[in-house]
């Protein structure tokens, strides 16, 4: 096909393409919107679900943290059945979260009728983008793994190295051979040094498993909070008080369980929690503010809603299954339980599932 005649298709089909993005309310929204509308009393309620859902996001990460440090490090490292179960509950609550809540919110969103039918309507924009988003997941996955596990090696290596000069400038000190039974010694714990780091890139798979999870649930957090916090509608709003704080509390216990496995320094792992539990809160003071002038309802805030809760639910998804449910119930750790905490682990993985899921009925 001839330039002068492509041209003019694609001028008037990035024309449709903006058109179909327009910042334009749509008057479904407007008129759905004005069945309940009280703004004062809209607004006490979105003070409530602040203070809501700030306590119940901040208990549920803290729960998981906090019996980290009562029961010790290797009970968060999974060998109390109890941190066996509620890990499995964990994955259960994430992975209805992508598959139940941000997938089929993705989904609504490009079906909405505000939204121009091409290309919006005849493309699969929610699955495709959730695909795309779990694969460059997995390569960001792999990546900070690496990373990670060479930091580690490397301060093994020094770790090592300089354990390995003490004990020399040690034995010259006593004035004997750099050879004798002492060095030996040294050596020796140089080695142990190295069998020491053996559950590092474990440690170091967790770290980067707690991170871009918190990544995925802090995503989809903002858009929580924005959508509720510019609402004028009690009607509305009220379900959803209870409904979040339930949705945060089991997030963020999912949350506080992964960052405990990942044994992370106390200041890494309180920025972690601290910015999980403000998060909606945050989102619902950004839309209280936007609410004069954010309109929820237009095909542009559709369209970037719709993109952002389908990335959530690949991040989420891929999390989920890979990191989560694959790593522990497909290992050796796992098979060497006993029957019954088996049999646990997976009513616990089930009855996550289903209570997130479960939400959606208000949600």
């Amino acid at each position: 096909m001839e330039p002068y005649v492509v041209a003019p298709y694609l001028r008037a089909y990035l024309h449709r393409f903006a058109a179909s993005v327009s910042a334009a309310s749509c008057d479904a929204g407007e008129v759905g919107g004005d069945v309940c509308r009280d703004e004062e009393a809209a607004l006490r309620l979105k003070m409530v679900a602040v203070a809501a859902i700030l306590v119940a996001g901040a208990a549920g990460v803290a729960i998981p943290l906090v019996c980290r440090r009562w029961r010790g490090a290797d009970a968060a490292g999974g060998g109390g059945s109890t941190f066996v179960l509620a890990k499995a509950f964990a994955a259960g609550v994430i992975l209805a979260t992508g598959f139940v809540h941000m997938m089929h919110d993705a989904e609504e969103k490009f079906q909405d009728p505000c939204l121009q039918g091409s290309p919006w309507r005849r493309f699969p924009f929610a699955g495709s983008i959730a695909m795309l988003a779990s694969l460059v997941t997995l390569v960001v996955d792999f990546l900070g793994t690496q990373f990670y596990e060479c930091k580690q090696r490397e301060a093994a290596a020094f770790a090592a190295t300089s354990a390995q000069d003490e004990t020399a400038a040690a034995l010259l000190e006593d004035g004997r051979n750099a050879g004798g039974e002492k060095r030996e010694g040294g050596v020796h714990d140089g080695h142990g040094h190295g069998h020491g780091n053996e559950a590092g890139p474990s440690q170091a798979r967790q770290v980067v498993v707690s991170q871009i999870l918190e990544l995925g649930i802090i995503s989809h957090s903002v858009i929580i909070g924005l959508s509720l916090g510019v609402s004028q509608s009690p009607c509305t709003i009220k379900p959803l008080v209870a409904a979040l704080s339930f949705h945060q509390f089991f997030e963020g216990f999912a949350l506080g369980d992964c960052i405990s496995q990942a044994r992370l320094k106390g200041l890494s792992t309180l920025l972690m929690a601290f910015f999980f539990a403000i998060t909606t809160p945050t989102g619902i003071a950004v839309g209280v503010a936007m609410a004069s002038f954010y309109d929820p309802y237009s095909p542009r805030a559709l369209v970037v809603e719709g993109i952002l809760d389908s990335m959530s639910a690949g991040i989420l998804i891929y999390m989920a299954l890979v990191d989560l449910i694959a790593a522990d119930f497909l290992g050796q750790k796992m098979s060497s339980c006993p029957a019954r905490l088996q049999a646990g682990a997976y009513i616990a993985l089930f009855l996550g599932a289903i209570a997130m899921a479960s939400l959606a009925i208000w949600t």
